[in-house]
């Protein structure tokens, strides 16, 4: 029995034990759990875990906080973590440290791009092309907000009406757009007619076609498909209509017509029309100075006069005569024999070249010319013989009308070497004659010019003869033509 009771007694004491080390565990564990709840930080994240950012706004951080017991940790708070710009998941590590304790928290960034690339298609994005044909590719270009240049990523879809093109960056954002293209030939073709519009021919005198071309935008050159019609009656003078008529496979049809015009130019030889009429004609100004001088002179006359210009001196000089109703009439631009007698197109291109300067300077286009040494000189025939029987014809032709003169004042002449205004008066004054007109050349680059005109102009008064300037009334001075 003793032995028994004493067994009994050392399965209590064992039970005992047992029962005080599961409680000193129990309240081991509730300090534990205690020194985890009340003395381990707290991290707080402002605006949470997970922050989503739109590509290219930039990363900034929101901001937290830490505590422990209620008292603010927050500077204790170590941050780990690069944010970078480009599109992309990145972690921010927060991470704070209290006597045996340490918090870490994570907080995810997300910089999303969710912006498409933009196609922009050059040319035109609906596209007509000429049956038959192949569109040609115009190109486009493409951009991106983050990848930038991404052109060689397009892929390319060419159906039969419509081209498709397809492009993705590096987020897989998207982008399509489309390019029509129709197989249609609305476009006329067109005509260009060579030579002078309107066209002039002399009476009596043959038409000779100046020639023409047609061009298609989808047929090429048409020239030989072109129908002339018309008729031109060189023996009476007025008005006629030559008309070109042209068609493409597509049957658009294009009509032009050029204006012929037959003139009778009357030639006097070497009068004109207007019996006791003075033409003061001046050549190859205008001239600083002398010029100047002679439009005070005329001014203060009351007479108009006729200037040949060439493209030297100052372009006011030239404004200013014809503001103030004074003919400006065309001579050379260079007046180089060798340049402008060397071949028609030759001369043409250096009258173009002073015809231009006059309507810039005027907004008139004249059509009344001089030519270097006039029409009489043989000069040229050194440089291009039998140019003058040409040109005389050809800028007829062209709607201009020529004028010599049938006095010369030989102030580039023998007057020259004495630089005499005397002997260009008398040689002015002595040539005039009441039974024609008188087309007197002078030269405003000349300051003993000048210094007649004057004089010239107080005999013409006294005289009774009177002052015209050229206009298209005037009939054309020629003189016998020597090439």
């Amino acid at each position: 029995m003793l032995l028994e009771k004493i067994k009994l007694e050392k399965s209590i004491n064992k039970i005992k034990i047992i029962k005080m080390i599961v409680i000193l565990f129990l309240i081991m564990d509730m300090f534990v759990l205690f020194a985890c709840l009340f003395m381990s930080p707290q991290i707080d994240l402002k605006y949470g875990k997970e922050i989503n950012i739109k590509y290219p706004s930039k990363y900034k951080e929101p901001g937290y906080s830490a505590k422990v017991l209620g008292k603010d940790i927050s500077k204790k708070v170590l941050v780990k973590g690069k944010i970078s710009n480009n599109p992309g998941t990145y972690k921010v590590t927060y991470i704070v440290k209290n006597f045996i304790f340490k918090t870490v928290a994570i907080r995810t960034v997300n910089i999303i791009d969710d912006q498409p690339p933009k196609i922009i298609l050059k040319g035109n994005n609906n596209v007509q092309i000429c049956p038959g044909t192949k569109y040609k590719e115009e190109g486009f270009e493409v951009t991106d907000n983050y990848d930038k240049d991404i052109v060689s990523n397009v892929e390319i879809e060419n159906n039969d009406l419509e081209i498709i093109y397809r492009v993705k960056d590096s987020s897989n954002n998207k982008a399509q757009v489309i390019r029509k293209v129709i197989e249609v030939d609305n476009s006329k073709p067109e005509i260009k007619l060579n030579g002078s519009l309107p066209t002039y021919i002399s009476l009596g005198s043959k038409y000779k076609e100046p020639g023409y071309s047609a061009t298609d935008n989808c047929d090429g050159d048409l020239t030989k498909s072109v129908k002339v019609t018309g008729e031109i009656n060189s023996n009476k003078p007025g008005k006629y209509y030559i008309t070109y008529t042209v068609s493409d496979k597509s049957l658009n049809t294009q009509t032009i017509k050029r204006e012929v015009i037959v003139q009778n130019v009357r030639s006097t030889g070497f009068g004109c029309g207007l019996a006791g009429a003075i033409y003061l004609t001046f050549d190859d100004g205008p001239s600083e100075g002398s010029t100047t001088k002679i439009l005070d002179i005329l001014k203060e006359e009351g007479v108009k006069a006729t200037f040949f210009v060439t493209n030297n001196g100052p372009d006011y000089l030239i404004k200013r005569a014809y503001d103030e109703g004074h003919t400006i009439a065309l001579h050379t631009a260079t007046h180089n024999y060798s340049l402008v007698y060397a071949s028609v197109d030759n001369y043409f291109n250096d009258l173009k070249t002073v015809s231009n300067r006059v309507k810039r300077i005027t907004g008139y286009e004249s059509k009344f010319i001089r030519f270097p040494g006039g029409s009489s000189n043989i000069v040229s025939k050194k440089y291009s013989p039998g140019i003058m029987s040409t040109l005389t014809q050809e800028v007829v032709n062209r709607g201009y009308k020529y004028y010599d003169w049938n006095i010369s004042s030989e102030d580039a002449g023998r007057c020259a070497k004495e630089k005499s205004s005397s002997c260009v008066y008398n040689n002015a004054v002595l040539g005039l004659s009441k039974n024609r007109c008188n087309m007197i050349l002078l030269h405003d680059i000349k300051f003993y010019t000048a210094d007649a005109l004057r004089d010239i102009i107080k005999y013409g008064k006294s005289n009774n003869y009177i002052f015209r300037q050229i206009d298209k009334t005037t009939p054309m001075v020629k003189q016998h033509i020597n090439n």
